[in-house]
């Protein structure tokens, strides 16, 4: 790739997000114009006429700045943060505090030496907190919630905001100039994932040193590999001739937290580690699947120095990657595992429930232009008084992927080998190229593709509302959208700005076949009518926003977002923490929250049980905003969290408590 002026994020976000899926289904575009051309023009909320440049510029300069609007009581108690983009720090909501928690190299383990900026050193990041923190999930001790685990992803890293003299990821001309070995391992060991035990005393969370949980999970940790896939042909390398142990994982994005503790962290865009450009002809099966998940995509310099990254010497080790991998926080001894039964894509999110006939269910999405939406169900019940019987539970049951129809409805499709749908057709077979059931979880999107699942905007984070058994699911954007896919109800050509899906399961039960579907929100400018946007008139001109990506939904059941992808000349405003208000008048209310510093991306919400924290993840600070120059270790967009000269920006966790105590927003 040549070098482009959208920021490294952005422009490896296009890289990352192209679109593998050649198969033909409808895209979601298509069904939420049939949709919406039925139900919502009906409503008056098609905000796509030239009405809408009169009503929604007099509904946000009407609407108070404070979101304390007339009509409804908000659920979401708090004076609405002003939008300040490109600021070098990050901002919250009046009265409010936002601390920072641990930041990129601070100690984890007990041994960790001092940060050390600008000095690669593999040896000491292993110990140390790593870079790009993004999902969290917080798992109390004794109950309570002044006292407990963070699970943390790492999910990649910035080399040319770590050490001094590296070109940006973005510039491949530059071949990986600079890049040692050194500099390669300790990339490797800031990826993976850390457990830190924290504590509130006085109001403030600080990271408890020397705890026993404490534990760097990196790309050369041991893991094990169980379900179907486990021990397949495919999975087998060199190293690992029985396919039952693997170093590491990659890219871990979004996650989960299961009701009996353990943490459910989820592989993403794993094909830009690999290396290994194959002929073009001919086009065998493996270099198929490899092509459909988008490997390999020489991102990084690690096929230079370690042969299980070039697809060439090991063509096998990319099978090991894009898998949901659980581990256990509780037992820092434990090996954590890669959940095979889960399915194999560019995960993102493991929203859950368990279901009411108490077997376990898990939403996923598979983070990538047109790709899909997936569902998985145990065979097996969750024991919440038994903590030790529910090890495996995840190794067994079935996934399927989601059909979204016209009329608002919507199917499971599953993905079992030699199973016939409901027309008697036998489509994932040894015919079609699916051996067994490992084959079709190893490639499961071309499993997906072979059923006609509905191609997506860019699935990101899906979580359930404990409340209401309604499920959110998050599309950040999908700029391949044809303008022939619109008509006047969706006018989402080029959908730069993204939406929310609500959906809603057969009389709530999470492992029917069948469920409802609506569009809670088109996101973008509402003052724009070309944008399509859908925001609630109550929603101000602070309270919009663009490119949703993580969520939270907290145990009243209101609805966080945090957003990827906002900037100044993008939208006018930084990445952040939105509310979004989900029913009644108010409903597709937004307001914002938290905001990032310049350069950086909005993750990880996560709550303490109490609600009277919401801790966040600022990932990649300092990147390059829109068309300003490339950033560098040397000449960052920002210093933040340090502010301090020769100290580069650093990724870190916030933690943010009302000021004086209580629940936030309550």
């Amino acid at each position: 790739m040549t070098r482009t002026a959208l920021p490294p994020s952005v422009a490896f976000e296009a890289a990352e997000n192209e679109g593998s899926n050649p198969s033909h289904g409808p895209t979601i575009g298509d069904l939420i114009a049939t949709r919406l051309s039925r139900r919502d023009l009906v409503k008056g909320l098609a905000a796509v006429s030239i009405a809408a440049e009169a009503l929604w510029p007099k509904a946000l300069a009407a609407a108070p700045a404070s979101g304390e609007e007339k009509g409804a009581a908000s659920r979401f108690d708090f004076v609405e943060l002003p939008i300040a983009p490109g600021s070098k720090t990050h901002h919250v909501a009046e009265g409010y505090d936002a601390d920072i928690l641990i930041r990129w190299g601070d100690a984890v383990l007990p041994d960790a030496p001092e940060f050390a900026p600008g000095k690669p050193d593999a040896a000491a990041q292993e110990k140390q907190f790593g870079y790009n923190n993004d999902f969290l999930g917080f798992i109390p001790l004794e109950g309570r919630s002044d006292h407990g685990l963070l699970v943390v992803n790492h999910e990649y890293t910035n080399g040319e905001l770590m050490v001094p003299g590296l070109a940006p990821r973005s510039d491949k001309d530059s071949q990986f100039s600079g890049v040692t070995r050194e500099i390669v391992d300790t990339e490797m060991m800031a990826h993976g994932g850390s457990v830190i035990e924290i504590r509130r005393e006085g109001g403030k969370w600080s990271v408890v040193p020397g705890s026993r949980y404490a534990r760097r999970i990196t790309a050369e940790t041991e893991i094990a590999v169980s379900g179907p896939a486990a021990g397949h042909a495919r999975m087998k390398t060199t190293a690992d001739p029985t396919g039952t142990r693997i170093k590491g994982m990659l890219n871990n994005c979004a996650g989960g937290v299961t009701p009996w503790g353990t943490w459910l962290t989820c592989e993403e865009n794993f094909n830009g580690y690999f290396w290994g450009k194959a002929a073009a002809e001919p086009v065998t099966k493996e270099a198929r699947a490899l092509r459909r998940y988008g490997a390999p995509g020489e991102w990084y310099a690690w096929g230079r120095y370690h042969d299980r990254f070039d697809t060439l010497k090991e063509p096998n080790e990319a099978n090991r990657f894009g898998w949901v991998v659980e581990i256990d926080p509780l037992d820092p001894t434990s090996v954590p595992v890669k959940r095979t039964a889960l399915g194999r894509f560019k995960h993102e999110g493991a929203g859950n429930i368990v279901n009411g006939d108490g077997r376990f269910v898990v939403y996923q999405g598979d983070d990538e232009r047109f790709d899909y939406v997936y569902r998985f169900v145990t065979d097996g019940k969750v024991d919440l008084a038994n903590r030790a019987a529910n090890k495996d539970l995840l190794d067994k049951g079935v996934l399927s992927v989601a059909r979204f129809k016209s009329d608002g409805t919507g199917e499971w499709l599953p993905l079992i080998h030699g199973a016939p749908n409901k027309d008697g057709q036998v489509w994932l077979s040894a015919q079609n190229g699916f051996e067994d059931q490992g084959d079709v979880l190893i490639h499961t999107r071309l499993a997906a593709d072979m059923l006609g699942a509905t191609r997506m905007d860019r699935p990101e984070d899906i979580e359930v509302d404990p409340k209401t058994g309604k499920i959110y699911l998050m599309l950040t954007n999908n700029a391949k959208r044809k303008a022939d896919q619109t008509d006047a109800a969706n006018p989402r050509a080029e959908n730069l700005f993204g939406h929310i899906i609500e959906i809603t399961p057969a009389n709530g039960d999470h492992a029917a076949p069948a469920f409802t579907w609506e569009i809670l929100l088109n996101c973008g400018s509402p003052a724009v009518a070309e944008v399509g946007a859908t925001f609630n008139p109550a929603t101000t001109e602070n309270g919009w926003f663009g490119m949703p990506d993580n969520c939270a939904i907290d145990s009243e059941g209101r609805l966080w977002v945090a957003t990827d992808g906002n900037s100044t000349k993008r939208t006018g405003r930084a990445d952040g923490i939105w509310a979004i208000e989900t029913d009644g008048e108010r409903r597709a209310t937004s307001r914002c929250f938290f905001q990032v510093p310049t350069g950086a991306e909005m993750c990880g919400p996560c709550f303490t049980p109490d609600l009277e924290t919401f801790f966040v993840a600022v990932q990649h600070p300092g990147e390059t905003e829109d068309d300003a120059p490339p950033s560098t270790f040397d000449t960052p967009s920002t210093r933040w969290p340090d502010f301090k000269d020769g100290i580069p920006p650093r990724p870190s966790v916030v933690a943010i408590t009302r000021k004086g105590g209580g629940k936030i927003a309550g």
